[in-house]
């Protein structure tokens, strides 16, 4: 049915399009903030599963939170976690792990609603949380990617530096 039909049926789904295929269950979503990607699993009917901090003093999601080191595991419609930011199912380690069957990501992800969880920026962030509920692994591919960049760059900075004191041929 097209989206309009769906409209004028009063049918309301959350931002799904023509071109935009509604999440199944144990989908990860990919959610694009500003300077950094915030990710959730699909559950059921418009809803997902994402950490949040735990205190109502920082917005879900917001950059700040990041400085937190405990979250909480919530249950939230799709659209209350989006804050109006775009996004994708976004299944990318597919193609590297084999998902869990679809009935486990579930239970386990439903099993974590409401816990308070360990967060680190570095080693437990809202990506390794929905890449361990789907395929058993706690990845992050954004921070593996800052962390190759910055290994990159300290690469350079040693580089400069031995070349600037090796000794330099004497000139005639």
């Amino acid at each position: 049915m097209a989206g309009n039909a769906r409209a004028q049926l009063g049918h309301k789904e959350v931002g799904w399009r023509e071109d935009k295929p509604k999440p199944r269950p144990g989908d990860l979503i990919e959610i694009f903030r500003i300077g950094y990607e915030h990710w959730a699993i699909y559950v059921e009917d418009d809803c997902v599963v994402h950490l949040a901090p735990p205190s109502e003093e920082f917005e879900a999601g917001s950059i700040t939170s990041v400085f937190s080191n405990r979250a909480v595991v919530k249950y939230s419609r799709l659209e209350d976690v989006l804050h109006g930011c775009s996004w994708k199912v976004n299944n990318k380690l597919d193609g590297t792990y084999l998902p869990l069957p679809v009935d486990k990501i579930i239970q386990r992800t439903k099993k974590m609603i409401n816990k308070i969880v360990q967060y680190s920026l570095i080693e437990g962030n809202c990506e390794h949380f929905v890449n361990d509920l789907r395929y058993g692994v706690p990845r992050s591919q954004q921070v593996e990617h800052v962390l190759m960049e910055g290994a990159k760059a300290a690469g350079a900075v040693l580089s400069a530096v031995v070349d600037s004191i090796r000794p330099k041929p004497a000139t005639a």
